[in-house]
């Protein structure tokens, strides 16, 4: 147990030095490592972006050619290279507001929803993925021909049927768990690549 905590103070301490909002922007640049979801010049979207650890992580890996939006519900203070939606992703709106920021469908879809946790894992479990088909349904309209997506998943008997439902629209669909993510904690990222 010391370890794992050792590990989490470790990326916690890192986020604060380098200037991260959390320290879940690790586990964005870990995937990025491994699987090239964002690139230089991406145009990339941030479902659920509070504090903005993902987001300023996104502008980043994005460089100045790139663009960013971050869209939540919670009020996310101003990250510089990126623009910040406070909106309802269930919105009608929300759609044609990405559109007409981005001017064109996306390079990247990013996901590291989680809902208001209510302690009972079994609808915890069953409102993390419903979140997720509601980014999903965002992603359809938004993101183009051969693009990527990351969906942070709560494991447990929705997310198989959330994965094939993915499967049906990726050339490939990967589970990792980075290493910045605590490893009693059931999350999972599920990595797609190349939308059909």
């Amino acid at each position: 147990m010391k370890l794992l905590d050792a590990r989490r103070d470790h990326y916690r301490r890192l986020a604060r030095e380098q200037g991260y909002r959390s320290r879940a922007a690790y586990k964005l640049k870990e995937i990025n490592k491994s699987y090239r979801i964002i690139g230089p010049g991406f145009y990339v979207l941030d479902l659920g972006c509070a504090p903005g650890g993902w987001t300023q992580m996104a502008v980043k890996l994005a460089g100045n050619r790139g663009r960013v939006m971050g869209v939540d519900t919670s009020f996310v203070e101003d990250i510089m290279g990126a623009y910040i939606l406070q909106a309802d992703i269930d919105d009608d709106f929300v759609i044609d507001d990405i559109l007409e920021y981005f001017g064109r469908k996306i390079n990247s879809v990013i996901c590291d929803m989680s809902p208001s946790v209510t302690g009972n894992w079994s609808v915890d479990h069953a409102r993390q993925i419903a979140l997720n088909y509601s980014c999903a349904r965002i992603m359809d309209a938004v993101l183009s021909s051969k693009g990527n997506a990351v969906f942070k998943v709560f494991d447990g008997e929705y997310s198989q049927e959330f994965r094939q439902y993915m499967t049906k629209k990726f050339v490939r669909v990967k589970t990792t768990k980075p290493k910045a993510s605590r490893k009693p904690s059931s999350e999972l990222y599920m990595i797609c690549v190349g939308f059909k």
